[in-house]
């Protein structure tokens, strides 16, 4: 039998509904390897077995009867933290949360689950989604699998290193400014955010409700594919007034053809300040391997790129002020004990509840927001705003898809950026494509040949093209499965799509 890390989310259905397996030996064996792999990972907050294998059961019982399975049955799932589920504990990795218990599921949970999901537990993630490194969660550091002393990325960095390290095979995160794309570079897997609206975001605790977007981490592009099919399924969310229809036709898109297709290049962004040179070099790599496909490299311009760490820093706290208003220790949240009067009740328990990074935003949005202030920043953010997604949409009439880096450098030391400003600068390549609303997708390209950690490209697709993001990373992923180290031995064990990192393959969980 194989080693469960060694399996596809795909092979695991196949399995199971070929009855090589059941659902609830692959729940053990996942709840196995998380239990092997988490003193030094610590991907997650809480790990649910119970929950997995009652869900696992069911589906067995389902398989015995002759009843069709779903297309993702057995498949174990992280479930990042700031998503409502039944039966688990949603702190958003913040004391102010601690003891809030799920009343319900939130919408793209329930879909995960409808598709025959195991929901294994909620993963690990920066207070609130407030960071690009994990390091600001209350509870613990999450580590990355490729190198522990390092970190995986925020703030889904709990998503995405639970999948680098073979835990589980797909993976649940939130986007807001590059906390899907950002940590799946870092930690060498595939991440996907979709366009604005194509998830439902009902049962997701907000930071910035414009720009805030639900999208799978997998070790495969094929795996992503199915994890979106899932997702959309259903169509309009009656909970979610931003949700729409969006046709579940991901997979069917995995290895198609792009022979003719047009690749955007943006010049500006390959000489960015702070792009490393093995990044630059993956990433240039990358625009070969599509052209060797058959693919037309355009170069395309951007003007206003340049305007998008600052408008969103001044939307994003402005939203997350308004967000987070309601855990003042008296409607929800924290509550601080001995209190005399219903302010010192609500200042105390903000005081104390949130951590450094989310009392830093939301202050920075109280001021953005305050009288004489509003009028010179959030309008001239929101005109910016308008300005960059007038810059992609120009450009999508030019081309297909845009190819740029996902992170300017490979995973950093925890500790090693204190400087707040430095570290939003890790989200230099995403934050626009939020501004903007359009779906992008992080495909991992091997290592770096100077830090000998993972790097990887970002394509971005015009807004509900998504699917484009699905054919042109399946061909990314193809053309460099077969390069000889890559990846290292371990790459043997998969075929296209990433390996778990070396250090935890087929450690814990075999089936």
């Amino acid at each position: 039998m194989p080693s469960f890390d060694a399996l596809s989310a795909r092979e695991i259905s196949a399995g199971i509904a070929a009855g090589s397996f059941t659902a609830t030996e692959v729940t053990r064996a996942a709840l196995e390897a998380i239990d092997a792999r988490e003193p030094q990972i610590q991907a997650f907050l809480e790990v649910t077995p119970e929950l997995a294998l009652e869900r696992a059961r069911r589906i067995d019982e389902a398989r015995a009867k002759g009843a069709a399975l779903p297309p993702l049955a057995g498949v174990p799932l992280a479930i990042k933290d700031n998503m409502n589920l039944t039966g688990t504990h949603t702190t958003c990795a913040s004391r102010m949360l601690e003891s809030y218990e799920s009343p319900y599921t939130a919408t793209c949970v329930a879909r995960m689950l409808a598709a025959g999901c195991i929901p294994v537990g909620k993963a690990n993630m920066d207070e609130f989604a407030f960071g690009s490194s994990t390091d600001t969660s209350a509870f613990h550091p999450t580590n990355n699998p490729w190198d522990t002393e390092r970190v995986p990325g925020g703030s889904s960095g709990g998503s995405a290193a639970a999948v680098a390290a073979g835990e589980v095979p797909l993976a649940l995160g939130s986007d807001t400014g590059g906390s899907i794309r950002q940590p799946a570079a870092l930690c060498g897997v595939v991440g996907m955010k979709p366009t604005y609206g194509a998830v439902s975001r009902y049962g997701v605790v907000a930071f910035g409700s414009s720009l805030d977007q639900v999208g799978p981490f997998g070790r495969s592009v094929e795996d992503v594919a199915l994890a979106m099919d899932a997702l959309v399924a259903g169509g309009h969310d009656p909970f979610d007034s931003t949700s729409q229809d969006v046709a579940p036709r991901f997979a069917e898109q995995a290895g198609t053809d792009i022979a003719g297709k047009r690749v955007g290049i943006i010049p500006a962004f390959m000489e960015a300040e702070g792009l490393t040179s093995e990044v630059r070099a993956a990433v240039e790599s990358a625009a070969s391997e599509l052209a060797a496909a058959g693919a037309e490299l355009v170069d395309v311009d951007l003007p206003h790129l340049a305007a998008a760490i600052a408008a969103y820093y001044v939307i994003g706290p402005a939203e997350a002020f308004s967000n987070l208003a309601r855990f003042d220790g008296i409607r929800y949240g924290y509550q601080e004990p001995d209190c005399a009067t219903l302010a010192a009740q609500s200042a105390l328990s903000r005081a104390h509840g949130f951590g450094a990074e989310a009392k830093r935003r939301q202050m920075l949005g109280a001021y953005l927001l305050s009288s004489g202030v509003y009028d010179k920043y959030y309008y001239a953010a929101q005109k910016a705003r308008t300005l960059i997604t007038e810059d992609y949409r120009r450009a999508f009439e030019q081309v297909d898809v845009i190819l740029m880096p996902a992170s300017p450098r490979t995973a950093f030391k925890h500790g090693e950026i204190s400087d707040p400003t430095q570290m939003y600068l890790a989200d230099l390549f995403t934050i626009s494509i939020n501004i903007a609303g359009n779906g992008g997708i992080t495909v991992p390209l091997g290592l770096g040949a100077e830090s000998g950690l993972p790097v990887a490209a970002q394509l971005v697709a015009p807004a509900f093209k998504d699917e484009r993001l699905i054919a042109f990373g399946s061909a990314l992923e193809q053309a460099y499965a077969g390069k000889v180290g890559v990846w290292g031995e371990v790459a043997a064990m998969h075929g296209a799509g990433a390996p778990v990192a070396p250090v935890y393959a087929g450690k814990g969980g075999e089936l």
